[in-house]
């Protein structure tokens, strides 16, 4: 059988001052950061007193006396499962290999061989830029040279992200001993047919011993199959009677079925195969309607409107990215209501640990290849790098039921259209040939049960704009960067694959990551930690449209900001949900971050939630009152994603006075089918006249109470009471009762202890309404008189 030995002990990195202990997996950074040799680039701008280590050649070691002797097999080969970026490997001074790709694997023979093993890392500029000299300049969104190497593009910055440009054996590396022949690749196509699943295993192996005569064994849901090894293949397939459906989160259970694949040879089994697979079908209706061309996901036959979010490399230095972590962070999207997560391509493939969770959990994985932002080269040496990592991904990724759309890049074939990109290249290559015919080739020849999209944005032909809102997926970013989110309620695109608001992370975050400044909006580490393109002033611009921007008042600037967020965010969704089945599907910018930052993210730097997040439990809940302007009036709209019919239980319309008057009140009969919308017409009486009233639809469903909002002026201009109310505290808990109108009531828990967390973001109550908000990480009961400090509310214009 083959042996697998990790080499985890042992390494050191090579530094002028000598040699110092190595993580592996890990990066050139963490080892610096662990032998205190540079400072913690995430806090204060000590980002910009690393920048040299980008710059520099590394090379780990280890010794590896006897590592190469067979031990009884015949073969012992060296695997690396990933190695970042540029990269020359040595055993006892012969050269193995020189590599150039951060998404790959890399497997060398070192039979009989042993010695000190080297792997010297060249600084990923000097490889990008000799590419570059090479091949001809190409434009991109930032100026650093991404484009021009198979590595993850964040690594050199981005508009939420430090330039921190790392080298290191970034994923798990090993001794494989072997004898005969070894599992090479396996190529699972899963599919079912009413309840008969079927598995067929394209089996690719590697001999030792020509001659000997192979046999595959396959077992799956108590089905077993064998089949012959023909030359250096074989295929084994499985019909399973009776399977359950896989589904995403929400719509059914997750079951998932352990595939067990053996190698055989004339005596004992040789190698072995094991990964879990789902059975489930899956579609991407892109049929043309009366509105355009459409982009709706269908799973088993059901379609479906996409709650997503965008998901960016968690850490910049992503070997610190533990499967426990990634469990934290997919916790956190389901928790929010979430069924889809994009992985973003200026990012990586992940780990298989994301996408067993993914599997587990029910969240279904829209994959970007690794292209963003930029033109791309498609000669050599990177059109053989794209096409090999992409056939090693495509079959690496094919067992995750979660899997369920493969797209060819990020804004690339948007920005050859409108950014001044396609006179400037002036018929020179710029990755089209990869979108349009290298990627939907390989993903058709390997990968043929899952559907393939050329880019995001893309309208489906050059014969439309590829950021058209009528056809295929749309990104939002006139609003944020130019324009007011009221802008979102302009247009119904057909599938918002990116659209966001900006906001600071917890107070807490920032407390740590910019230990003893004094904050401020505008202070150097705030500055320093906002990396978007005049992103205060954008910010500064959104809120001034709603609010009156405090003066020298951090707390309430920080507090408004994370207000305006989640507003803003909510103004795309209840509008674009409440338009399903047109539009199918909104993938909110973005769910995490890479380091402690202002951002679009939900969850921030350090795993706060930030108020967003809570938000969105509320827009992708099953079930969701939004009230709408439409024409001449105001429009109730009932959504309901469940699978049973929803009828609002006492639903109820109230025109209120912000003293907290009843001014007028109706009942209201509606219901929605399943997977629909239903709309009934506000009656007049009820709608809201002026600044001073304001209209609020409450209603339940099986899980409690629903209500929506609708104030018709800004905020800026309503004459809010100066908040008052009652606290209670006690283990685990703090209750709010209003005596006045309380407008988005947050309580900032982290303000009590950095550990803390509430489990309410905001909530709007009326006068003698109370909340009780659910508080964990506190070590003691806090003072009622701390709590207090630690509550926010939209409070009078000053």
């Amino acid at each position: 059988m083959l042996d697998a030995t990790p080499l985890t002990e042992g390494w050191i990195l090579r530094h002028e001052q000598g040699p110092l202990a190595a993580v592996v997996p890990g990066c050139v950074h963490t080892d610096l950061l662990a032998a205190g040799l540079i400072p913690d680039p995430f806090l204060g701008r000590a980002e910009d007193e690393v920048a040299w280590v980008g710059r520099r050649e590394w090379t780990y070691e280890i010794e590896l006396p006897g590592g190469g002797a067979a031990g009884g097999h015949d073969q012992t080969d060296l695997v690396f499962d990933g190695l970042d970026t540029a990269a020359e490997i040595r055993l006892d001074g012969r050269l193995l290999g020189s590599v150039r790709n951060m998404h790959r694997s890399y497997r060398f023979d070192i039979t009989g061989m042993s010695g000190l093993l080297s792997v010297r890392f060249a600084s990923a500029y000097a490889e990008a830029e000799a590419v570059r000299e090479r091949l001809g300049d190409r434009p991109g969104a930032y100026p650093q040279p991404f484009q021009f190497i198979r590595k993850m593009a964040c690594s050199f910055g981005w508009d939420w992200g430090p330039t921190l440009v790392t080298a290191g054996i970034w994923r798990p590396v090993r001794l494989e001993r072997w004898s005969t022949a070894r599992i090479a690749r396996v190529r699972p196509l899963v599919t079912v047919d009413g309840t008969t699943g079927r598995v067929e295993l394209l089996v690719d192996v590697e001999r030792a011993a020509v001659e000997a005569g192979l046999r595959l064994e396959a077992r799956v849901g108590g089905v077993t199959a064998a089949a012959e090894v023909e030359g250096t293949s074989g295929v084994v397939r499985l019909e399973v009677p009776g399977v359950e459906l896989w589904w995403p989160r929400g719509y059914g259970e997750q079951p998932l079925y352990e595939v067990e694949l053996t190698l055989h040879g004339e005596g004992d089994a040789l190698d072995v195969w094991r990964r879990r697979v789902g059975f489930r079908t899956v579609e991407l209706d892109r049929g043309a309607d009366e509105h355009g061309t459409g982009f709706t996901l269908v799973v088993n036959g059901e379609r479906l409107f996409a709650r997503g979010v965008n998901w960016i490399p968690d850490d910049v230095f992503p070997s610190r990215v533990t499967r426990e972590r990634y469990r934290e962070r997919l916790r956190q999207a389901a928790g929010a209501g979430v069924d889809l997560v994009r992985i973003w391509g200026g990012g990586i493939y992940e780990s298989e640990d994301f996408y067993d969770v993914c599997d587990e959990s029910g969240l279904l994985v829209w994959q970007d290849f690794p292209f963003a932002c930029a033109a791309y080269p498609e000669e050599q040496p990177l059109r053989g790098e794209v096409e090999a990592e992409a056939r090693e991904n495509v079959v690496r990724l094919m067992p995750h039921p979660s899997l369920v759309l493969w797209n060819g890049n990020n804004e690339n074939l948007w920005g050859f259209r409108d950014w001044g990109w396609e006179e400037r290249l002036a018929g020179e290559s710029w990755g089209e040939g990869y979108y349009l015919g290298l990627l939907p080739r390989v993903v058709a020849e390997l990968d043929p049960t899952r559907p393939y999209t050329a880019g995001s944005p893309w309208s489906g032909s050059w014969d439309r704009h590829p950021n058209d809102p009528a056809h295929g997926t749309h990104h939002s970013w006139e609003v944020w960067n130019r324009r007011d989110y009221a802008e979102y309620r302009a247009s119904v695109p057909r599938f918002v694959a990116e659209f966001g608001w900006q906001a600071p992370p917890a107070y807490a975050t920032l407390r740590r990551a910019l230990p003893g400044e004094e904050l401020a909006s505008d202070s150097p580490g705030m500055l320093h930690h906002q990396k978007a393109e005049d992103g205060n002033g954008k910010l500064e611009r959104g809120l001034a449209r709603h609010f009156v921007v405090p003066e020298g008042d951090f707390d309430r600037w920080h507090y408004l900001t994370q207000v305006n967020q989640a507003r803003a965010i909510a103004a795309g969704i209840e509008h674009w949900r409440s338009h399903w089945p047109v539009c199918a599907g909104t993938v909110v910018w973005q769910l995490n971050d890479c380091w402690p930052v202002t951002s679009w993210a939900a969850v921030d730097g350090d795993g706060r939630e930030k108020p967003l997040y809570h938000e969105l439990r509320r827009l992708y809940a099953d079930r969701l009152l939004t009230l709408h302007v439409r024409g001449e009036g105001l429009v109730l709209a009932v959504v309901n994603q469940a699978g049973d019919r929803w009828v609002p239980g006492g639903l109820r319309l109230r025109r209120m006075s912000v003293e907290g008057a009843v001014v007028a009140e109706v009942a209201v009969e509606v219901s929605a089918a399943a997977r629909t919308v239903a709309e009934v017409r506000v009656p007049q009486e009820v709608e809201p006249v002026g600044a001073k009233e304001f209209l609020v639809a409450d209603g339940r469903d099986g899980q409690g109470p629903l209500r929506a909002v609708h104030f018709p002026l800004p905020d800026r201009e309503v004459p809010y009471p100066r908040p008052e109310f009652d606290v209670e505290v006690g283990p685990g808990a703090v209750t709010v009762t209003a005596r006045t109108l309380l407008r988005d009531l947050l309580l900032q828990a982290d303000r009590l202890g950095p550990a803390a967390r509430a489990d309410t973001g905001l909530v709007t109550l009326l006068p003698g309404e109370r909340v009780t908000i659910g508080v964990r990480g506190l070590e003691a009961v806090p003072d009622v008189a701390d709590v207090r400090r630690a509550l926010y509310c939209v409070e009078p214009a000053r």
